[in-house]
């Protein structure tokens, strides 16, 4: 009775054993591709890929070793795990070099060297794995599990491992105590703690052919049961602490967003595995090898799990993540969908004139907008063809405009006009013409009450959502104006944890305010001047390549990459006096054109002061657009 209870906890530990072996090589490879999806341009990151691309390897050809029956194919496993084992020393050290390069103490020659000799001497001795005098033959009945006999080489490289460890783990240390800020120790103490993972991922492997493990297979199973737990959850912790490197965004994107990578992946993956395998097992032991309860519980658990996340997953985030800001955040997820789009207000206004036509029974209706140049058709329904007269918008935009005091409608050539106003907000009386809405006179009648009341309330309607759109689009022009200075924000704060005066003093990609005016005064003198001629900006290298292309005249040259950045800051498609416009006409208009200032806020629908504004945004965006050129060309010459 003792013995099969003996028995059956041992099948039990292997079983659970296999399915962690399977979880951890789950888990490694989805952490592996979430590092090369969003931060492989960090060096930190790209080592620690290395690292769990052995893990992979180590723990898939457990699992699948684990569970073939044939001597060559299990042979065939068990030196493909050592691939993983021979190149995670190398794989440490690099890492640990990563990481102290990030708090400032980069490698003077010494510790790049040591990592690129143990690289070279695990991929030598990856060759060397097929043959037995090397690795050792493999022993099938002399263990809980088959395991290559131990030879004088592995008892060296164990000793290697050993050490390789150690440097690293040295390192670890210098880049804890190196980092100053409560945030980065904290992180580095997480990197302290999983790195302990791969010395106990490699526990059981190093303990084959020793006599405990020939003695007591059930506390060889028991450990390597709480081995493959820690494993698993260290692994997690170190790719959490890894998470932050290279990335500009705040931390609760970065904690969201590995979390649902987390959930989606290796979680689901691992529950349905294990789910799955119980499923088979349990049909084993009843006398069906094969049980049609296995798709079953597979496609199930997925679709339960899939539910669950979804269902759960925006009350983790708001519990988890965003603590105090989660109103802020709240209110900016919900601008997403709320948006006004301009096929959403396209949908709306067409749904209005519709019903403007069936209330008059009219045979055509539209909305116009105004612009900068005039009015612009938005929609227009029913038989009229209106928008094919490239006139009309300008005629419609004169006959509104000499009627803007007419409180409803009035009647224009065979059309009844009403004006589209901003609503008034308290205490300001002013208020803006939009647009116009127009509809056919409906033939031989007179609109009576009812219908202009009816009428008056579809055009408000209208007026309402060209108003929300007209505030949607100020707004994304401030959002744009702010991105990038965000976005460095973000950056220095992210990069700072760990090397704070190197990130903080060093040079950023926010345009200089020296270099921002040299470039306002160059574009104030574009067609002639001193400003232009004796620029500073003409020491750039940019300007300097292009003097060949303009027989080395300076002054056509830097006019030329002046130009050039503009370009870079229009939009795509035909130009157009829209919000997304404003940037690149207010250059085009004040700087080559050489228009007043009052007449391109008139032309833009806008007031002097808001102009100055965009203006300021739209030099500073000219800056940005010469300095990446600069950038450019400096690194063709400097990598030629």
């Amino acid at each position: 009775m003792v013995g099969s209870w003996h028995n059956a906890l041992l099948l039990g530990l292997e079983t659970i054993n296999q399915i962690l072996a399977a979880g951890i090589a789950i888990t490694a490879f989805s952490l592996l591709l979430y590092a090369l999806t969003f931060n492989l341009r960090d060096r930190v990151a790209r080592s620690f890929a290395m690292i769990l691309l052995c893990v992979v390897v180590v723990f898939a050809g457990e699992a699948i070793g684990s569970t073939v029956g044939v001597d060559w194919q299990i042979d065939f496993w068990l030196r493909f795990q050592w691939i993983g084992i021979l190149f995670l020393p190398p794989a440490y050290l690099h890492f640990s070099d990563a990481l102290l390069s990030t708090t400032g103490k980069p490698s003077r020659g010494r510790r790049r060297w040591l990592v690129r000799v143990t690289y070279l001497f695990s991929f030598i001795a990856v060759l060397l794995i097929p043959f037995s005098d090397w690795m050792g033959p493999m022993v099938l009945d002399s263990g809980p599990a088959p395991y290559l006999k131990r030879t004088l080489a592995t008892e060296a490289f164990t000793l290697y491992y050993a050490v390789a460890m150690l440097l690293s783990w040295f390192n670890f240390i210098r880049a804890y105590q190196r980092t100053i800020t409560a945030t980065g120790r904290r992180r580095m103490a997480y990197l302290l703690i999983g790195a302990t993972a791969p010395a106990l991922g490699s526990f059981p492997y190093l303990m084959f052919g020793s006599g405990l493990v020939s003695q007591f297979p059930l506390v060889f199973w028991a450990l390597s049961f709480l081995s493959n737990l820690l494993v698993g959850g260290l692994v997690i912790v170190m790719a959490y602490a890894v998470a932050f490197f290279g990335v500009a965004w705040p931390d609760r994107v970065v904690k969201s967003r590995l979390f649902k990578w987390l959930m989606r992946g290796p979680v689901t993956a691992c529950l349905v595995l294990s789910l799955t395998t119980l499923t088979r097992r349990a049909g084993a032991v009843a006398g069906f090898p094969y049980t049609a309860m296995v798709p079953i519980v597979m496609v199930a658990s997925i679709l339960l799990f899939e539910y669950l996340i979804t269902l759960f997953a925006p009350l983790w985030e708001r519990w988890l993540f965003f603590g105090k800001e989660r109103g802020d955040i709240n209110l900016l997820r919900s601008l997403e969908d709320r948006l006004l789009t301009q096929d959403d207000l396209r949908q709306f206004v067409e749904n209005v004139l519709a019903a403007v036509c069936d209330r008059l029974q009219s045979s055509s209706a539209f909305v116009a907008a105004l612009n900068g140049a005039g009015m612009e058709m938005v929609v227009q329904v029913g038989r009229d063809r209106l928008s094919e007269d490239e006139d009309a918008s300008q005629e419609i935009f004169h006959v509104v405009s000499q009627n803007i005091e007419v409180d409803y409608l009035f009647a224009w050539n065979g059309y009844y006009l009403i004006p589209l106003r901003e609503l008034a907000e308290e205490g300001n009386e002013d208020e803006h013409l939009l647009g116009v809405l127009g509809v056919v006179k409906p033939a031989g009648e007179e609109l009576d009450d009812e219908q202009i009341s009816a009428l008056i309330t579809l055009s408000q309607r209208v007026a309402l959502a060209l108003q929300d759109r007209k505030l949607q689009q100020k707004l994304f022009l401030s959002l744009h104006a702010l991105q990038p200075q965000v976005e460095l924000i973000q950056r220095l704060r992210a990069a700072a944890r760990y090397d704070g005066s190197a990130v903080l003093l060093g040079d950023t990609d926010l345009p200089p305010g020296d270099l921002v005016q040299w470039v306002k005064e160059a574009l104030t003198h574009y067609w002639g001047g001193p400003k232009l001629t004796e620029s500073p900006l003409l020491q750039l290298q940019v300007v300097q390549g292009a003097l060949k292309e303009h027989d080395g005249n300076s002054a056509n040259a830097l006019r030329a990459i002046l130009r050039q950045a503009i370009e870079e800051v229009k939009p795509e498609g035909e130009r157009r006096f829209t919000g997304e416009w404003i940037l690149y006409n207010i250059l085009e208009m004040k700087f080559m054109e050489g228009r007043k200032v009052r007449e391109i806020a008139m032309r833009l629908a806008m007031s002097e002061a808001d102009l100055y504004r965009k203006q300021r945004v739209a030099i500073e965006a000219v800056t940005r657009a010469i300095m990446e050129m600069e950038e450019q060309v400096r690194e063709e010459i400097a990598h030629p």
